[in-house]
């Protein structure tokens, strides 16, 4: 509110006043869930072409049920082979029992984005970067409980500030010159 406060209504009043609280939420955290009530501001006037300033809080965005804490925790328990059907209860054990909102669906809706993320990265421009140095390694996984360990093959690039990004990387379950030949040739794409 303090870059509005030149804003003045017709009456010369502050235009942009406090004006209570939105509805009390609960937002599931890392300590369980946590009961919010975010301030709510009233545009008492109207810029020239008719709209009102309107703010939303930054703590606390709007539709926010499960803080960025929670929601990067979920890919990690993917990965570490947590099944779909058994994230509530994993989730109840980490943050409390009143963990809900992570049904089957949610996941799997969660994991779809993962995805769209991953293609979108993998198929971003690299053809205006300069790396001077190239790693490439394959590093052997156990993230369930089986006996084969998966081997994901990673590329990581190093420019001449020492500023590194991750090129590529691709899994298998094995390192072999099919499978590199594989992942180098995406990277040219």
């Amino acid at each position: 509110m303090a870059g509005h406060v030149h804003l003045l209504d017709d009456e010369g009043r502050q235009r942009l006043v406090r004006h209570g609280f939105l509805p009390e939420r609960e937002v599931i955290t890392g300590i369980g869930k946590v009961a919010v009530q975010v301030p709510r501001v009233r545009d008492r006037g109207a810029n020239p072409d008719g709209s009102k300033v309107r703010f939303n809080s930054s703590l606390v965005p709007p539709y926010l049920r499960k803080s960025k804490s929670v929601e990067e925790l979920l890919p990690w328990l993917y990965l570490k082979g947590i099944s779909t059907g058994d994230f509530s209860e994993t989730l109840a054990s980490l943050v409390g029992p009143d963990a809900d909102g992570f049904s089957a669906s949610t996941i799997t809706r969660l994991k779809a984005t993962w995805w769209d993320e991953y293609e979108a990265w993998r198929k971003r421009n690299l053809s205006g970067k300069r790396y001077v140095y190239i790693w490439a390694d394959g590093v052997y996984l156990k993230p369930c409980l089986v006996d084969d360990r998966q081997c994901m093959l990673v590329i990581i690039g190093a420019d001449e500030y020492g500023d590194k990004d991750v090129l590529g990387m691709m899994d298998g379950f094995c390192e072999n010159a099919d499978i590199w030949r594989d992942l180098l040739w995406s990277l040219k794409k």
